[in-house]
């Protein structure tokens, strides 16, 4: 089997790769990345020189390198994971959004199309990852977001991602293309780029800056471990079926103050500061425009058919989180500066 993952170099599609190549090792995987600014090459320096395993630099919202790539490779299944992701760029700049997010998946649903209903749709997949953004915001209480919520974005960012929901839907319902979905939320782990709040405030604590806090810090999300979600893409891709929606969630629900409190009491002990020391560097700023109050999964579709469910608890997963950015200084370091940008044109120009 020949899968195309897109957005493979970055956070959660660079796990996803790494499970898929180590696991499979009879499919050929082929990771599809823009490598903008979170994409990073060097999330993968332990597969890249695999047998099964191939880099190829490209634009989604690139229409003809699409369909050229399509006509190429042929692939048999298609796991989507490219998207630009961060609320806060989504607000400033929303066309990029709309751009990458909705027409660059609209591209990618009509190449497969055009790839595969000639010879029939079996044996193919399109498997597209979204957010439980896109269901909006939730009162503080037992209500959870479920498969049957309706959506409800409330940013650029999570209007872009139910917009692309909604057309691979379409695409499922109108051409008959053999899709899947599911809507995660939160990821944290290694390899996050520093501008979601885990590893950005990882780096500041690292290097003694204020850690920013919106609002009073009252927000609450629910948070899955960067590893488990990819075992649960697994599940999904092989197991799950057709035309169905699974959400993915941590079961570890979090008001934002408390988990940087927590965090901040983790680096300190794995620093050996006296406990406390770092909760002095919490500040809090402006709230965020449109700024959801609270996502809660319900993981219990996923669960009950697919028997996926978490495998660490949230202090085990931010432990293993801030070990890992503690002992790899330096890739945090070419993030921040903006070095490992070299590192992909090098890697990208010897291919």
């Amino acid at each position: 089997m020949k899968i195309l993952i897109t957005g493979g170099a970055g956070f959660i599609g660079s796990h996803v790769v790494r499970l898929f190549v180590t696991k499979y090792p009879e499919y050929q995987i082929l990771n599809l990345d823009a490598l903008t600014y979170a994409g990073n090459l060097e999330n993968l320096r332990d597969i890249e020189q695999a047998p099964n395993y191939r880099f190829i630099k490209g634009d989604i919202a690139d229409q003809a390198f699409v369909n050229e790539l399509f006509a190429k490779e042929e692939p048999d299944a298609v796991i989507h994971l490219a998207a630009e992701s961060h609320v806060d760029r989504s607000i400033t700049d929303p066309l990029a959004f709309v751009r990458t997010n909705v027409l660059g998946t609209v591209y990618l649903l009509s190449a497969a199309k055009n790839l595969w209903q000639p010879g029939g749709y079996d044996g193919h997949t399109f498997y597209h990852v979204s957010t439980d953004e896109v269901y909006g915001s939730l009162d503080f209480g037992p209500e959870m977001f479920t498969e049957e919520t309706s959506y409800d974005p409330r940013s650029p960012y999570s209007a872009s991602k139910a917009s692309s929901d909604h057309f691979v839907r379409a695409w499922h319902h109108t051409y008959g293309l053999p899709i899947k979905l599911s809507n995660c939320s939160n990821n944290y782990g290694p390899n996050h780029f520093p501008e979601k709040l885990i590893p950005l405030a990882i780096h500041r604590l690292r290097t003694g800056q204020p850690v920013p806090v919106y609002g009073k810090g009252e927000n609450v999300r629910d948070w899955l471990f960067v590893k488990d979600h990819a075992t649960a893409i697994d599940a999904v891709f092989h197991r799950g079926k057709l035309g169905d929606t699974y959400n993915i969630g941590g079961v570890n629900e979090w008001q934002n103050l408390k988990l940087i409190q927590l965090l901040c009491d983790v680096v300190d002990e794995k620093t050996g500061q006296e406990v406390g020391t770092s909760r002095k560097l919490i500040k809090f700023v402006t709230d965020r425009a449109g700024h959801d109050m609270r996502y809660a999964i319900d993981s219990s579709k996923i669960m009950n058919e697919l028997g996926w469910k978490p495998s660490v608890t949230f202090e085990q997963g931010l432990s293993q989180t801030v070990d890992w950015y503690l002992a790899n200084q330096e890739w945090l370091d070419h993030v921040t500066s903006g070095a490992y940008q070299d590192y992909n044109q090098k890697q990208y120009a010897d291919r």
